[in-house]
């Protein structure tokens, strides 16, 4: 019996009360769960708006059966018809589809995700152009079998790009050995993933933040028992 573990850790730019980084997790109409990271153009109350618009669009769709490339193209032509092409934003959607037994990575733009299977990581590159500013749109996705220890995490640009200003930028290398070495721990690597991008930016993130780890492991007890953590500073 597999069991699906997930975590997110996310934080606003410095100064800005409102993040434009919206994460919305929920489950699938035929079992599963899919996390939806959508990162909307620039930052404060315009740029949470429109990426809230997105991730809980992604969200309905989702639940009512929408396959996840389908979702994204949905999403994007909404996005595109309610802001006239002016506002772009980045989708990433992670799902453990349990009615086809695989785990299902949707991108369109935005920093890579990074994937570990059989105990090798790989990098998916968003080489899709963002929703919401052309008239045509298709996202990358990519789909492998549900299995035992797979892991996954995905970010906004705020983590990628941290530390970028000071010379000490993250290297996809770095991401690559935390996920190897703490895939199977998200809380813990997504907590250390944004602590370590805050320090490389002496604790004043210039951009919105974001990251968020999914993992498959092996459940045995005969109760299936769900938990939900939520941290919420107010």
């Amino acid at each position: 019996m597999l069991e699906i573990k997930l975590a997110v850790a996310k934080t606003n730019k410095y100064s800005v009360s409102e993040s434009g980084d919206s994460v919305e997790v929920t489950e699938r109409s035929r079992g599963g769960l899919s996390v939806v990271l959508a990162d909307a153009q620039g930052s404060g109350r315009s740029a949470r708006t429109n990426s809230r618009l997105v991730v809980a669009k992604c969200a309905s769709l989702i639940g009512e059966g929408a396959r996840d490339g389908a979702v994204a193209r949905a999403v994007h032509d909404m996005l595109f018809a309610l802001r006239d092409g002016k506002v772009s934003a980045t989708l990433t959607i992670i799902s453990a589809d349990l009615e086809t037994m695989s785990l299902v990575i949707t991108q369109n733009a935005g920093p890579p995700v990074f994937l570990l299977q059989s105990d090798v990581v790989m990098t998916l590159d968003a080489s899709s152009q963002p929703i919401g500013v052309h008239r045509s749109m298709k996202p990358n996705v990519c789909e492998v079998v549900l299995e035992p220890k797979l892991a996954v995490m995905a970010m906004t640009d705020g983590i990628y790009a941290a530390g970028r200003a000071q010379g000490i930028p993250w290297q996809d290398e770095e991401f690559q050995a935390m996920l190897l070495c703490h895939g199977a721990s998200p809380e813990f690597l997504a907590q250390e993933i944004l602590e370590a991008s805050l320090r490389k930016g002496a604790r004043r993130a210039q951009d919105d933040m974001a990251v968020c780890v999914l993992y498959v492991g092996e459940h045995s007890a005969d109760v299936k028992i769900r938990t939900l953590s939520v941290n919420m500073p107010c």
